[in-house]
């Protein structure tokens, strides 16, 4: 072994630890941390009322209304339910405290249209999945007052599970709505916890929009993944060409959730997409490993895209990747159903939003390193690799814990 390999393999064996350290605590298996996901659905109902049907997690719901409610009961009827696995039992957890969850809900969950309107659960408590979690599904008939009928105006406002509770971090509610000849989506949070049925398209697509740069950001997932991509490029177009490839395979995956003509359990989809960010940084290190500094040489080009045979097969590895992580924004998102259909355009300026900020990113971080790569191959190769090496053992890392959902 040469002494410039036995360096780098130092080096990296160094980096790993010291990696793992910078991020302190190795996150849950989750791929989106301690968050939760609102599904809410509104729609004209009889007597020019309206109806929600709301689905929200289950056990995050038992503690969250037992908490606010001092009712100790529904805490241990409804832990022993969740621990028991059975949906009968949960559902009847929920029925038989139904004033303090259906209070929780309504406190936090309003129709308001020409004045507040009344609640009134439509049905008990049933029981469905999102992304192998169970979730309480809830029905509820809302009675405005005459001036919000007949199609005028209305909010949905939605501050359910606030960070304030201390039980998860950046819930989101995404709400569709067919109500009064208007019909769309949204997406809900602390920041922007209420809409208009009748604001502009503009206006929803934008929460989309941001709802998938922030997405990214706040994913510390997706980001590793983005910096294994950028390391191991070798030129703006491979890394840009790899970026949006990752992006279009999102689009295709949302659409085939839409039409409902894909359906992957979370349990095989969240260890793949571990495993793909271990794959990825470890592709770079193989080749750090096989080449040494020459592992950022270009072969000559004349290919499609203007890449030679190493870009190409990675760019169609990666695209296949993006098909998988969006596989998990789907399901993240609640594509699963008809009526997600018309979550449709706003999921693709979701994907613009994800997009916009990978290319940012790209923008910053790559030509610093290609500045520290001309100026030293061997300080660029290093840094690279340590990084690598850091992001394929927390990949790892993730995709044991999610194959074996520890």
């Amino acid at each position: 072994m040469s002494r410039p390999v036995r360096r780098l393999l130092v080096i990296l064996a160094a980096a790993v630890p010291l990696f793992l350290a910078l991020l302190g605590p190795v996150p849950s298996a989750s791929a989106h941390g301690f968050s939760s996901t609102v599904y809410a659905r509104v729609v004209d109902a009889d007597d020019g009322r309206l109806r929600t049907e709301l689905r929200l997690e289950y056990d995050l719901l038992v503690v969250s209304a037992a908490d606010t409610g001092k009712d100790d009961p529904l805490f241990r009827t409804g832990t022993d339910a969740f621990e028991n696995g059975d949906s009968r039992d949960r559902a009847a957890a929920l029925d038989a405290h139904r004033d303090t969850v259906v209070g929780y809900v309504t406190r936090r969950f309003t129709v308001s249209g020409g004045g507040a309107c009344a609640p009134a659960p439509a049905g008990g408590f049933r029981m469905g999945e999102e992304e192998g979690v169970p979730y309480a599904l809830l029905t509820l008939d809302w009675t405005c007052p005459p001036d919000g009928e007949g199609g005028g105006d209305h909010e949905i406002r939605s501050t359910l599970f606030p960070d304030a509770e201390g039980y998860v971090k950046g819930t989101k509610t995404i709400v569709t709505y067919t109500v009064g000849g208007h019909s769309g989506s949204a997406a809900l949070d602390s920041a922007h916890p209420s809409f208009s049925v009748t604001q502009p398209w503009t206006a929803r697509f934008w929460e989309f929009f941001r709802l998938g740069a922030e997405h990214l950001l706040g994913g510390i997932d997706h980001i590793l993944f983005l910096l294994a991509l950028i390391a191991g490029s070798r030129r703006p177009r491979e890394i840009v060409l790899a970026a949006t490839g990752f992006t279009l395979a999102h689009s295709v995956t949302f659409l085939l959730a839409a039409l409902g003509l894909v359906e992957v359990p979370a349990r095989i989809v969240e260890p793949v997409i571990a495993l793909s960010i271990a794959v990825v940084a470890g592709w770079h290190l193989w080749r750090a490993f096989g080449r040494g500094v020459h592992a950022t040489d270009l072969a000559p080009t004349g290919g499609r895209f203007g890449l030679d045979r190493a870009g190409l097969l990675r760019l169609a590895v990666v695209f296949c990747f993006g098909l998988v992580h969006g596989l998990g924004f789907a399901g993240a998102l609640g594509i699963e159903a008809a009526w997600s259909w018309t979550l449709l355009w706003s999921l693709l300026v979701f994907n613009v939003g994800i997009e916009a900020v990978q290319l940012a990113v790209i923008a910053v971080v790559f030509p610093l390193l290609l500045l520290v790569r001309r100026r030293s191959p061997r300080a660029g190769l290093w840094m690279t690799g340590a990084l690598c090496a850091g992001v394929a053992a927390m990949g790892l890392v993730w995709f044991a814990q999610r194959l074996f959902e520890v």
